[in-house]
């Protein structure tokens, strides 16, 4: 039976423009008159376009990192609450270095017709990666939304933490207790955190000391290996890029004997799950990951809804929480 827009338009009781946004899959129409409208082609007996009958079960798709650093968890678990709370559905795709690349979840996601994508650092806060991907995207007119680092040219809401500001205030702390030998420790500088931490670091060791950066793999394992370097040279004071790397910045200090923080303070960042049980218990930039991943899947989901969305990137400020592993050095 051909489709008249006219019947179609009556029936959900808007107009015959509307009724043609839906069916093209067009933004600007909120989801119950989108669901007025595919309502109305059932009744009809009209056959749902295949683009459609896809959105309609409700899919996101979620790209993450590996599990392992417990700061990706919790963004997957925040942002897997508020989808919930709104009737959808999150399909999880978890990246590591010899997985599934992020390209090949992008097309497993499309090919299901997820009605849009999250990208927890990814590819996205990669600077030195393409980003095409993400035009053919929104080409399709599919939503998007991003967390650490917004691609180059790709007009779509982003939500990071203020790296460089939370290295300028881990500085300004150990500086505060009597440090000026400091050293900072971080992935490849190609990501952009890493690129606004060491901003920051700098911002803070200005007319302090000497600039000490070791740039490693994200991993406790890399903390470990950067921190004996920065410690042969004699710094008192270190700030990581990640909680995981400070674990095992405190790992190389107690090896060689030394004390944290009696010799050396450590500082972590994320405040991921448990950190505050280690021994000694870390000082961390707390990073705000329910509001971040609260905000974006909001976000997203108004796109999902025709709505205008910001296409800035947001940076949400960290807090530095103090505890055991930071001191004053000895004299």
């Amino acid at each position: 039976m051909r489709l008249r827009l006219t019947d179609v338009a009556e029936q959900a009781g808007v107009s015959e423009a509307t009724v043609s946004r839906v069916l093209n899959n067009k933004p600007g129409v909120g989801t119950r008159t989108r669901n007025n409208v595919l309502t109305a082609l059932d009744v009809l007996g009209y056959e749902r376009p295949p683009t459609l009958r896809r959105h309609a079960v409700g899919l996101i798709g979620l790209i993450v990192p590996e599990l392992d650093n417990p700061i990706f968890p919790l963004y997957a678990q925040t942002i897997t609450t508020v989808l919930s709370g709104s009737g959808y559905t999150p399909v999880l795709c978890t990246q590591s270095p010899s997985g599934v690349s992020e390209d090949e979840y992008i097309d497993m996601l499309t090919e299901r017709g997820v009605a849009g994508i999250m990208f927890v650092s990814g590819l996205n806060s990669d600077t030195h990666a393409e980003v095409d991907r993400y035009h053919e995207l929104i080409d399709k007119n599919l939503p998007l939304a991003f967390i650490t680092g917004q691609p180059k040219g790709i007009d779509a809401p982003t939500f990071s933490a203020d790296d460089t500001h939370a290295a300028r205030t881990a500085v300004e702390h150990l500086v505060s207790l009597g440090h000026s030998d400091i050293g900072l420790i971080s992935g490849p500088e190609k990501f952009w955190p890493v690129k606004r931490k060491i901003e920051g670091y700098q911002q803070g060791m200005r007319d302090i000391g000497p600039e000490r950066i070791e740039l490693t793999l994200f991993s406790e394992q890399g903390g470990y290996a950067a921190a004996e370097r920065l410690l042969d040279k004699g710094v008192t004071g270190i700030l990581c890029g990640s909680d995981m790397m400070a674990l095992g910045a405190v790992r190389a200090a107690q090896n060689r004997g030394l004390s944290v923080p009696g010799d050396v303070s450590i500082v972590g960042y994320d405040d991921s799950p448990l950190i505050s049980h280690t021994s000694p218990s870390l000082t961390t930039l707390r990073q705000p990951v329910r509001d971040i991943a609260t905000a974006a899947t909001r976000a997203l989901l108004e796109a999902i809804d025709g709505a205008s969305t910001p296409t800035a990137e947001y940076l949400f400020r960290t807090e530095l929480i103090v505890r055991s592993s930071t001191g004053a050095p000895r004299t």
